[in-house]
C-alpha cells in the first residue's frame, strides 16, 4: 500500500510546487515585474510613510518569495531604507535622483530665473508643470510667504481635468489623444465642467486655445485662483504649463488681463528656452495613458 500512496503524495506535492513556480513566473514576467517593483514606491505617502515587509507584500498581491526579492532589490538600490522591526521608508537614493534631475531636466533648467520675476510682478506664487501620463506634475515652483495651504509645489500631481495648470495642457493635446481621453473619462470630464458630450468638450478646449491661457478658482483647493499658459517643445507639441496661483480673495478682476499677459509671455519664453536647449534632441511630448 505504501508504494501506491507515495506516488499519489508526490503528485500532490508536484502540483503545489508547480503552482508556486507558475505564480512566481507570472510575477516575474518582463511586462509585470518592473511595474510591480516600482509600484511598491507609490505606497509611501505622508499619510502612510512606513510599511512593514508583510504589508508591502500583501498590498501588491505577491508571493512571499517574490515580495522579499522585490524589497531586497529596492533596498539594495537605495530606493527603500530599513527601519526598526522589519519596516521600511523611502530611501536616500530618491534624494540623489532628485538632485540629478534638477541638473538634467530641460524643463526644470530652462525655467531657471524665470519664476522669481513673475512672483515679484504679480505677488502670486508661480509654478512650472509637466504632463505626466494622465496627470500633471509640478516640476518647479517659487512660492510667496503668504501662499495658500496645500498650494501646488514640486513633486505634487494634479488631475488632468481640474485646475488651470492642467486644463491649459489638456487643451493642446493632439486630437487622437483627446479622443482617447474622452472615451475613457467622459463622466469625469462632464463632472469637471469641461463638456457634457464630445462636441461640448471640444468647444471648451477651443476657447482655452483661443485665449491662450486659462483661469480657475477653487477647483482643487477652495478659494485658490490659478492662471496658466501652455509650454511647447520645438515641434509644437504640448509639454506642460507655466502659471501663477494665489488666494482668490486678493485677486481683482482688473488684475487678470495684465497677469495673463505676463504669464503668456513667460510661457512663450520658456518654450523658446526649452527648444534651444543643447541636448542633441527635441524634448518629446509625454504619452497620455
Amino acid at each position: 500500500m505504501a508504494e501506491l500512496v507515495a506516488p499519489a503524495r508526490a503528485k500532490r506535492v508536484s502540483k503545489a510546487a508547480q503552482a508556486s513556480y507558475e505564480a512566481d513566473t507570472a510575477e516575474d514576467a518582463p511586462s509585470n515585474s518592473l511595474v510591480k517593483l516600482l509600484d511598491v514606491l507609490d505606497l509611501f505617502t505622508p499619510a502612510a510613510p512606513v510599511w512593514s515587509s508583510e504589508e508591502l507584500i500583501r498590498s501588491q498581491g505577491l508571493s512571499r518569495s517574490t515580495g522579499y526579492r522585490y524589497i531586497k532589490a529596492l533596498s539594495d538600490a537605495g530606493l527603500l531604507a530599513a527601519v526598526a522591526n522589519g519596516h521600511y521608508i523611502l530611501g536616500p537614493r530618491i534624494i540623489q535622483l532628485d538632485h540629478q534631475i534638477r541638473q538634467c531636466d530641460p524643463l526644470y533648467i530652462s525655467a531657471d530665473g524665470m519664476l522669481e520675476p513673475l512672483v515679484e510682478a504679480t505677488g502670486c506664487s508661480a509654478q512650472v508643470c509637466a504632463l505626466y501620463s494622465s496627470t500633471v506634475l509640478c516640476v518647479r515652483e517659487e512660492l510667496t510667504s503668504d501662499s495658500p495651504a496645500n498650494i501646488l509645489s514640486r513633486g505634487q500631481q494634479r488631475p488632468l481635468f481640474l485646475g488651470a495648470a492642467s486644463k491649459c495642457i489638456l487643451a493642446y493635446l493632439r486630437p487622437h489623444q483627446l479622443r482617447s481621453i474622452y472615451g475613457k473619462y467622459a463622466k469625469t470630464i462632464a463632472t469637471a465642467g469641461l463638456g457634457a458630450d464630445w462636441a461640448a468638450f471640444r468647444a471648451t478646449l477651443a476657447r482655452i486655445r483661443s485665449n491662450g491661457y486659462t483661469t480657475t478658482v477653487g477647483e482643487i483647493n477652495p478659494g485658490v485662483f490659478g492662471l496658466s499658459a501652455p509650454v511647447f517643445n520645438r515641434s509644437g507639441h504640448i509639454l506642460g504649463s507655466l502659471g501663477i496661483t494665489a488666494s482668490a480673495a486678493r485677486i481683482k478682476r482688473s488684475d487678470i488681463e495684465g497677469f495673463a499677459k505676463q504669464v503668456v509671455d513667460a510661457a512663450a519664453t520658456l518654450t523658446e528656452r526649452v527648444s534651444n536647449m543643447n541636448i542633441g534632441t527635441d524634448r518629446p511630448p509625454r504619452a497620455v495613458g
